[in-house]
């Protein structure tokens, strides 16, 4: 067993506050940082933050397996100054089986290392670790991790600049999976295209060779990303056996897998250092528009149905009219059969998940409409709601105070019935003008004035949704795709309609680009095949 005899004498404070996880070569250390919850997030902050001193901010994204939990180690034990001839390894990420309970209960990791400037690097590091992209928890959980992020940037107490953002990928990934173009395309619509030029690949389980087939692979899913001096995505290499038990036999191997290791973080570090942090304004301002860009076309789509409920209906009401003319003159009790538009409430699933996550609708009860469903998943309440802006929904019709909706498990539905309606209840719903209530030309006019205004309501409601995806072309470095594909269809279908040649070249024009991305189709098919698994199986549930 590994005593203090054993220990550099540079290690002993640090060893001293550690847990031994197993002895050997190297012994091997759990650190014990302090950890603290912020909002939905959690800390793990070793040593005590200087404010004098520089600090450097890594997200770190990749499918699950690729090794983020070893690389975030590799950063630490360098960042501490550890060498191969030190014999020893640091390890700050717990694994999972020795802690089960911490990657069910937080999605978002935010690891600090203070207190070693200078050793290696002139700066202390802050790691941001967003585990599980494309696990066994699927698509639902994935999306919470956004809204993770989302909570981290915007919180007082969170992140506010990034100065790399590293893709984390094996060097024999040789082709783009399905799961990985979603896991890129996924990071990719989390930020503004300035922060590009700080997006990098970090290479795992190398063996010191040219990564060909994951940098391959990169090209393959276009992803925009820095750039090296040949034009090639920017990438650095790193070892993941570091900790591995060494013996007679394989002692050699593991020392030119620390030099692997050691000559990527050096070139990574460097970068960090000469990198320029990206503010993350922009990134808050875009996953709030992907949020409300969801919310408003869906609920758009909804207004756009119950708009055309509502012509149906005069439609009706106009043709019965028309029709009957001498029989509504001769009888004062003539009545016309039409399909009713009404509201109802009808209950949704929702309810407490996870202790964090309250599922349910946000509705507004003046409008009567569903302003953030589904995906509400964050917001206790409706003033926590991504769609509400400076005390007001940025959803409903009336655009009405935080203080006329709810969040509940319920939403409005829209819905016809079959009714007879005698002809003063046709005057008292479309007449404005009570004294020619008798004249039937007005009637019959009043009714060519409501569907004009449903038609103009419907031009209105399209061009709002195509200003928010207009906008978010502008300011997102890769548009939400996978999640605006169906709404750009629907909006397509409705432009059609109305006869917009302009815009429906617009639109198809940026569906066209979305689908010309080699990985984006992959994507696509895994979030549906995801998507499909999860409700095969709730419905067997």
């Amino acid at each position: 067993m590994a005593t203090m005899i054993n220990i550099s004498s540079k290690y002993k404070d640090i060893v001293s506050k550690c847990s031994l996880i197993h002895s050997g070569s190297p012994a091997v250390y759990q650190l014990k940082p302090k950890t603290e919850t912020f909002g939905t997030l959690t800390r793990k902050t070793v040593g005590e933050k200087n404010l004098n001193k520089t600090n450097k901010t890594i997200l770190l994204v990749g499918e699950t397996g690729t090794g983020k939990s070893t690389l975030i180690n590799a950063l630490v034990n360098y960042t501490m100054g550890v060498k191969f001839e030190d014999n020893i390894w640091f390890e700050i990420v717990e694994d999972e089986k020795r802690c089960q309970t911490e990657s069910q209960t937080s999605d978002v990791i935010v690891y600090e290392i203070f207190g070693f400037e200078g050793i290696t690097v002139p700066y202390s590091l802050t790691v941001i670790d967003t585990p599980g992209y494309g696990d066994t928890r699927g698509i639902e959980h994935d999306e919470r991790v956004s809204q993770r992020l989302l909570d981290l940037f915007r919180s007082e107490d969170g992140v506010h600049e990034i100065n790399a953002v590293g893709l984390v990928m094996k060097s024999s990934e040789n082709r783009v999976s399905d799961r990985l173009s979603y896991v890129f395309n996924s990071v990719m619509s989390l930020f503004g295209e300035e922060m590009e030029k700080n997006i990098v690949a970090l290479i795992t389980h190398s063996d010191g060779m040219t990564p060909e087939n994951a940098l391959k692979a990169l090209e393959d899913a276009e992803i925009k990303c820095a750039k090296n001096e040949k034009n090639k995505p920017a990438y650095f290499l790193f070892n993941n056996c570091l900790s591995t038990e060494r013996t007679e036999e394989n002692e050699f191997g593991l020392e030119t897998a620390w030099r692997v290791t050691e000559r990527g973080m050096k070139q990574f570090t460097n970068f960090l250092e000469t990198s320029t942090a990206q503010k993350l304004t922009t990134t808050v301002e875009v996953l709030n528009l992907i949020v409300r860009l969801k919310a408003c076309i869906q609920n758009l789509q909804e207004r756009i149905e119950f708009t055309e409920m509502k012509q149906k209906e005069a439609h009706q009401t106009q043709e019965a009219l028309k029709k009957h003319e001498q029989e509504m003159k001769d009888n004062e009790n003539f009545t016309v059969e039409v399909d009713e538009v009404y509201k109802v409430k009808e209950r949704i699933e929702g309810g407490l998940w996870w202790l964090v996550f309250y599922g349910g609708a946000v509705c507004c009860t003046v409008c009567e409409e569903n302003c953030h469903y589904p995906g509400c998943t964050i917001a206790w309440k409706p003033e926590h709601c991504k769609v509400m802006k400076g005390g007001h929904c940025t959803v409903c019709t009336g655009k009405c105070p935080v203080s006329d909706h709810e969040k509940e498990k319920w939403i409005y539905v829209a819905k016809t019935r079959r009714v007879q309606k005698t002809l003063e209840d046709v005057k008292k719903k479309y007449e404005k003008n009570k004294e020619e209530s008798g004249k039937k030309a007005n009637l019959l006019g009043n009714l060519e004035k409501e569907m004009r205004d449903l038609t103009a309501e419907k031009n209105q409601l399209l061009e709002e949704s195509y200003q928010h995806v207009l906008r978010q072309e502008q300011i997102a470095l890769n548009v939400d795709s996978l999640s605006t594909h169906v709404h750009l269809d629907f909006l397509i279908e409705k432009m059609k309609e109305k006869g917009d040649t302009e815009k429906v070249q617009e639109l198809e024009e940026i569906r066209r680009r979305q689908k010309s991305k080699k990985g984006f189709m992959a994507a696509f098919w895994y979030k549906l095949s995801k998507k499909n698994k999860g409700a095969e199986e709730n419905k067997h549930e």
